[in-house]
């Protein structure tokens, strides 16, 4: 079985499920390498609000969209869903009430998150602390489409080992690398022709980050060792020990079993080699 609306390098075969969905395997995820926290909790002058937790924030706005994540604890709007209807809304972006969820929920890679994740990460959120914010309602300059894709009926779970197949599975569907860091197109990221080439850029208090080309090319990783590839990953720290920009999650991406990150390495160096974007 292929994940749904992915192919190519991101396409793989799934044999064999990793296990029963468990509150632990969820509390791994959100916590980790999903890094939900990152854009659904609030910032303060020193980083996320503790206590506030997936309680939800602006996260961007543009000339496009206004983008708020939503309260996602059992004390949002989310916390009075059956089980399925946020398992969908997940996963294909529909609410209970059919409307769409907007950029820059990642959909495109989130369809191919496998049943047993999708139900430990619904565990999880069941079990999160309930916190009381209203961070308002997103807002769209843009026409959204009536749906990301057809429903998804079942996604099996991959073959979990340290393996370049279980590396595309951890970096496109679960921590959505490859949304950020492959150009946009007129209807989402052009996963088929530029996947992983880089040059998309983010605007935020820090300046403007733009994404690193991550195939393997000379202009994107073939210069650098696994172990400096591991410390950008994790800690946000380049080879010359300078530091890297957000809003790349580093300290969720740090959670990583050290096997899973190096799934995700072998799979970043078998991209085919594309040169920067323009």
């Amino acid at each position: 079985m292929r994940y749904p609306v992915l192919s190519g390098a991101l396409a793989m075969v799934c044999t064999q499920a990793l296990s029963e969905p468990t509150i632990e395997r969820g509390t791994y995820l959100v916590e980790g390498p999903m890094g939900c926290g990152n854009c659904h909790t609030p910032l303060g002058a020193e980083g996320f609000v503790a206590g506030a937790e997936l309680s939800g924030r602006l996260v961007e706005q543009n000339e496009a969209f206004t983008a708020i994540a939503p309260n996602i604890t059992p004390a949002g709007p989310s916390g009075t869903w059956s089980d399925a209807d946020l398992a969908r809304a997940i996963r294909e972006g529909i609410r209970p009430d059919g409307s769409l969820i907007g950029p820059p929920m990642p959909f495109t890679f989130y369809r191919g998150l496998s049943d047993d994740d999708l139900a430990s990460v619904v565990m999880y959120l069941r079990s999160a602390p309930p916190v009381e914010n209203d961070p308002g309602a997103s807002t769209y300059n843009i026409p959204l489409p009536p749906a990301y894709g057809p429903p998804v009926e079942a996604v099996a779970a991959p073959t979990q080992g340290v393996t370049a197949d279980y590396g595309a599975y951890l970096a496109g569907p679960v921590a959505h690398c490859m949304e950020c860091h492959t150009p946009m197109g007129a209807t989402g990221p052009m996963v088929e022709t530029d996947l992983g080439r880089g040059g998309f850029q983010f605007y935020g208090p820090w300046g403007t980050s733009v994404a690193s080309n991550l195939t393997s090319h000379e202009d994107g990783l073939a210069g650098y060792t696994d172990e400096e590839l591991a410390a950008m990953i994790t800690q946000g720290k380049r080879p010359d020990g300078t530091p890297m920009l957000p809003p790349m999650p580093y300290g969720f991406l740090a959670k990583m079993s050290a096997d899973d990150l190096a799934a995700i390495i072998l799979y970043l160096r078998s991209l085919p080699p594309l040169p920067d974007a323009g």
